[in-house]
């Protein structure tokens, strides 16, 4: 039923295998917890109280609220899943309630300092250094998430149009235009690229060997440059996303046109950067308004 089940989000649901194998995980995990209860015990015969008896467990392990709430919506996905396929008659997750959370605004960086990385250090003049500086400027002037960061390939970037087109969550594609000041980094790194590695996959960002780049070696790099010039209480390149809208509408940006770029299915979740933008409105507001 797992296998059936993840089968469906993928071909049906258009979800990522990524974002399947999570599924998959939490519930192989809550089988393990059923089976400790009773060995006999099956998914479809699990009550409301059995499960709420994992969402204990899992809290008492230390399990953020977060977790426990995508385990949670694992399971009711799942469970509705086999109630639409007549497996079962009723759904024991219909009174199962999601965690409160706490309101944890995104982390973004100050202009000030991410240019004076960009624009002053002196990335060095090979293939590595090149593509560094190419993955900071695309995370940064572009805004996108890392798995569309890996996934571009050399067709999707449109130098005379100065886009690159991406396919984001649910595989819904979008086109996204980027600084022209990018088109030179591009041009140099494919030149790099050639001279240094005869033959690559066909994706833009490549290892040394040839190969896709990878997560971590993102994730490394991007601490690597920004923990240098930047201060906050993580660095990723998520935080660059979060910079990239943070800038644009400090910079007057219609949050729509950002909702669009950044490719949020709902304005609310791209609302959560204007409590930035207020805090700078208030600091305006306070130096310049008499009654202030």
């Amino acid at each position: 039923m797992i296998a059936a089940f993840t089968q469906y989000l993928v071909s049906e649901k258009r979800l990522s295998q990524h974002t399947a194998r999570a599924y998959e995980t939490d519930l192989k995990q809550c089988v393990s917890f059923l089976h400790i209860l009773a060995p006999d015990s099956q998914l479809e015969k699990a009550t409301h109280q059995t499960l709420r008896a994992w969402m204990v467990a899992l809290a008492q392990q230390g399990l953020s609220n977060r977790s426990i709430n995508r385990k949670i919506a694992s399971l009711k996905a799942f469970y509705k899943f086999l109630c639409a396929k007549a497996y079962m008659a009723q759904n024991p997750t219909l009174q199962l309630s999601t965690l409160r959370l706490k309101s944890n605004l995104p982390v973004f960086l100050k202009e000030k300092e991410l240019l004076s990385l960009l624009d002053n250090h002196l990335f060095e003049d090979t293939f590595e250094g090149w593509r560094d500086k190419l993955v900071l400027e695309l995370l940064y002037g572009t805004g996108i998430r890392l798995a569309e960061l890996l996934a571009l390939r050399d067709e999707y970037v449109d130098l005379y149009d100065s886009t690159i087109r991406v396919c984001g969550k649910g595989k819904k594609e979008r086109t996204i235009p980027f600084p022209k000041s990018l088109r030179q980094v591009i041009e140099r790194y494919r030149l790099c690229r050639a001279t240094t590695i005869s033959n690559h996959s066909g994706f833009l960002l490549v290892t040394s060997a040839g190969t896709p780049c990878y997560p971590m070696l993102v994730y490394r790099l991007v601490n690597k440059y920004l923990s240098a010039y930047t201060h906050a209480d993580r660095y990723s390149p998520h935080v660059l996303r979060h910079t990239f809208a943070t800038h644009l509408l400090n910079k007057g940006a219609d949050l729509n046109a950002i909702k669009d770029l950044l490719g949020h299915e709902s304005l609310a979740t791209t609302q959560l950067y204007t409590h930035h933008s207020l805090k700078k409105l208030q600091e305006v507001f306070k130096k310049a308004h008499p009654r202030a």
